[in-house]
């Protein structure tokens, strides 16, 4: 148990496909997610603001900026974990 009285349970946990097929065990591309989430909320946020700015329909405004905010909270989501020391 850790000094919040959470195991983290992720680091010894049995892999049964890399027992039965001698395969290294997978790995979670956090590193890549963060990456992609940054690149969406540069885009959708841009995207959004480009489209208000040249009166496009409301409609491609409002669903370019929940496209940024759901990379936006993805990154949040990502960065807790790396810092939690979760591995990738």
């Amino acid at each position: 148990m850790n000094e919040q009285g959470r195991s983290h349970d992720h680091d010894h946990h049995r892999d049964l496909a890399a027992e039965v097929t001698g395969a290294p065990p997978a790995l979670s591309a956090l590193t890549l997610r963060l990456i992609l989430a940054a690149f969406g909320l540069v885009v959708c946020g841009g995207a959004a603001v480009l489209f208000a700015l040249l009166g496009l329909p409301r409609t491609l405004v409002i669903l370019a900026a929940v496209f940024a905010v759901i990379a936006a909270v993805d990154l949040v989501i990502i960065t807790r974990r790396k810092l939690h020391g979760e591995p990738g």
